[in-house]
């Protein structure tokens, strides 16, 4: 069982369970053709967000399999919010998790999306216990991808048309690390810091 205390906070964001008040920001993001595009569901309102967005604001603890936190990941300066972030528990038996995110482009290439999808690796890995986490996304998503591979995650299997989405036939990429992948990251940044900070102090 996973039960974070909240808010999680990284180096530039906070990640916290989502609130009533998140309503207009999540219809920024999920009515943005361009951030669903690659979605399985197309743009929402307002409207169609709001149940959303209460059963999102409900998934706070991973109990069982087939759980998942939703996590509303904002700016720690401002409490903007910027991106919408998940961890998947699905398997407790093979102890296997997926992450999955989607920010507003208005953020897009300050590394948002890689930071928050490191906290809830390390989560899922160091506080949950997962063996494997992936990462699934539609094969043109190349922005999803990078995100992935900055992360250190494998990419280890490219579905040719397997899956009908808005109609059309799409191929699938699959993203993966393991529990030990993790660590090893975990220690070698951790040598990296430690080097760093002997000479002078990292920039923001």
């Amino acid at each position: 069982m996973l039960s974070p205390d909240y808010p999680i906070r990284t180096e530039r964001l906070l990640l916290r369970p989502f609130e009533p008040g998140d309503l207009d920001a999540m219809a920024v993001i999920h009515g943005d053709p361009a951030v669903v595009r690659f979605l399985y569901l197309g743009v929402r309102d307002r409207d169609a967000l709001r149940p959303v967005l209460e059963e999102k604001g409900q998934r706070t603890v991973l109990a069982k399999e087939g759980d998942s936190l939703n996590l509303a990941a904002v700016l720690a300066a401002t409490g903007e919010l910027v991106g919408d972030v998940v961890l998947f528990w699905r398997s407790e038996e093979h102890r296997m998790g997926e992450v999955g995110y989607i920010f507003d482009p208005a953020h897009a290439g300050r590394g948002y999306a890689t930071e928050a999808a490191r906290a809830l690796l390390r989560l899922g890995f160091e506080e949950l216990g997962l063996h494997r986490i992936v990462g699934r996304l539609d094969a043109r998503n190349t922005a999803s991808a990078r995100v992935l591979e900055r992360l250190g995650m494998r990419r280890e299997g490219h579905f040719v048309e397997n899956e009908l989405v808005k109609g059309e036939w799409t191929d699938e990429l699959v993203y993966a690390m393991l529990e030990r992948e993790w660590a090893q990251a975990a220690m070698s940044a951790s040598r990296s810091d430690a080097v760093a900070g002997s000479a002078s102090n990292r920039s923001a």
